[in-house]
């Protein structure tokens, strides 16, 4: 070879971000959580994530059937 490396990237499975928010917001999640701000932020941006698919859920509430009753779901546990 002729000495030149290609740089290799990395895969990046964290992002760092900055956000402002009100002074009294990052401590009310963080009392309600039990968390550190770090994990209280990503708990919560996890629930933003999903309640998408908790709204579809909601909306399919009523129509699904079942073929195994409730008491056999949790004996199956």
């Amino acid at each position: 070879m002729l000495g030149l490396e290609v740089p290799r990237r990395r895969m990046r499975t964290t992002r760092k971000i900055t956000v402002e928010v009100p002074l009294e917001l990052p401590e009310r999640a963080q009392q309600a959580s039990g968390a550190g701000i770090t994990q209280t932020v990503r708990t919560g941006l996890q629930l933003v994530a999903a309640s998408q698919i908790y709204a579809r859920l909601r909306q399919l509430r009523g129509s699904v059937r079942f073929t195994r009753t409730p008491a056999e779901l949790k004996a199956d546990r």
